[in-house]
């Protein structure tokens, strides 16, 4: 019995053929298309990738430029366009492949895209109504060996049904309202100007209509602030004025006039102690936010790094939902794999004296943990090292202990005008794994003192 294990991508067939051979797989070339074949507790198997999707859905029959279409089916995607014509030398190799083998197990991504191209591949070039499905979050060796052996016996129908359903609305939304829209034009103009529209895309462009719409009809009001500008025990402070806005400038004159000359002095101090909880895991969504915070790279950039990390196999699926990091993922010896990595070595030897329970979000994600490094070291240089650090030390931070942080509120007196100064202090930063990249630990500015002088200056800001 052979068995034909078929995945997403190039490299992952390689990462799998890998992690499954007993010794060694065999590589082989067809087309310049790379699989390969090993024996895994003496079984034969053979690794085949697609490149994406190999099908796409499209008209049955052309029957003209009309509306509406609901005749679609599957099709290959090298005759839907030129530019996917690279696709049919893969779509071959599993031809071939498929021929050689008794036995099929899909090992797409985990995800609903993943399933819809395995599912495509069991039935349209397997000739398969089912097969065996893996499931598996990273490409370490231990995952890929536990997920083989622990397969499936069935596909995931529900994210097939799932996948295929979005295609399908996607296909029948698109193709039928953007003919509508053109040949609208066409009738009343008599000109011919494609117009498309599309599932996502109307929904966007509503969203910026009803923005424009409600920019154009905003009517600006001229208001003022005044803060003053000074220093307090040699540290800078600037107070803004209790008022907050000034809507008449006879206001802001009048207390200029009042405070001109006059010195300043702390009436009135308030300070309130509070936790500030750990930051909760990475799900795809926070790690694109956070990751243009810090190192400004775009969403679609941070998800293309995040997948080459994946596929290096140094971090976790990343296209998930989730917040949640299971116990089954062993923290202890996950954290004390990512300690071999000199960068975090303290921060993980701290972490591993305590009892290790992650900071959880509320989103959950059944087909994925939040994302996670895997404790693989692997060499890594610019952008891509950035967005990895970014990964580990959220990951680490998880762990930690609530901060204890200190919020002071300063009334400054100068003539009877009362300016509001506030500022934040970490009293007690939990561990230090909590600095993730791009923070900074606050350090205590003096005590303050009521009646203490400031010195001062001001400026009015008026936007």
């Amino acid at each position: 019995m052979v068995e034909l294990i078929i995945t997403e991508k190039p490299a992952a067939a390689l990462k799998i053929a890998t992690a499954l051979a007993d010794t060694k797989p065999t590589a082989h070339k067809e087309k310049g298309v790379s699989y390969y074949s090993l024996t895994h507790k003496k079984k034969e198997i053979l690794v085949g990738c697609a490149v994406g999707h190999l099908f796409l859905l499209d008209q049955t029959k052309r029957d003209g430029w009309t509306y509406p279409i609901f005749d679609i089916s599957w099709q290959p995607t090298y005759k839907k366009s030129k530019n996917y014509a690279y696709t049919k030398k893969y779509l071959d190799v599993l031809k071939k492949l498929a021929k050689e083998a008794d036995e099929f197990t899909v090992a797409c991504d985990y995800d609903a895209e993943g399933s819809v191209i395995g599912m495509n591949c069991i039935r349209l070039i397997c000739k398969k109504k089912d097969g065996k499905r893996m499931k598996f979050s990273t490409l370490t060796k231990d995952e890929l060996i536990k997920s083989y052996e622990k397969a499936s016996k069935h596909l995931d129908f529900d994210q097939i049904e799932a996948g295929e359903t979005r295609h399908y609305l996607d296909y029948y939304w698109g193709i039928n309202l953007s003919r509508a829209l053109t040949l609208s034009i066409k009738n009343t103009t008599n000109y011919f100007k494609i117009l498309s529209i599309g599932r996502v895309q109307g929904s966007t462009l509503k969203l910026i209509v009803d923005k424009e719409k409600e920019i154009q009809a905003f009517k600006p009001e001229t208001y003022w602030e005044i803060y003053l500008n000074g220093d307090l025990n040699k540290k800078p402070i600037l107070a803004k004025h209790k008022k907050d806005k000034f809507k008449k400038k006879i206001d802001v004159n009048k207390v200029l006039k009042n405070t001109k000359g006059k010195e300043a002095k702390i009436s009135d101090i308030t300070k309130k102690e509070f936790n500030q909880a750990p930051p909760v895991p990475f799900d795809l969504t926070s790690l694109q936010i956070e990751a243009y915070r810090c190192l400004k790279t775009s969403p679609k950039e941070t998800l293309k790094l995040g997948q080459e990390l994946y596929i290096a196999g140094i971090i976790s699926y990343p296209r998930t939902s989730s917040q949640k990091l299971p116990k089954s993922l062993n923290y202890k010896k996950l954290i004390s794999e990512v300690s071999k990595q000199p960068t975090y070595k303290e921060l993980c030897n701290e972490l591993l004296k305590s009892s290790l329970t992650p900071n959880e979000g509320k989103k959950n994600d059944p087909a994925h943990p939040a994302i996670h490094p895997t404790g693989e070291m692997k060499s890594v240089t610019g952008k891509k090292a950035q967005l990895y650090d970014l990964i580990v030390r959220r990951f680490l931070a998880t762990f930690s202990v609530p901060a204890k942080r200190e919020t002071v509120t300063l009334e400054i007196d100068c003539n009877m005008l009362i300016p509001m100064y506030t500022r934040h202090t970490n009293i007690k930063i939990g561990n230090s794994s909590r600095k993730e990249t791009n923070g900074k630990c606050d350090s205590l500015l003096a005590q303050e003192k009521k009646n203490e002088s400031a010195r001062i200056g001001w400026f009015i800001r008026n936007p």
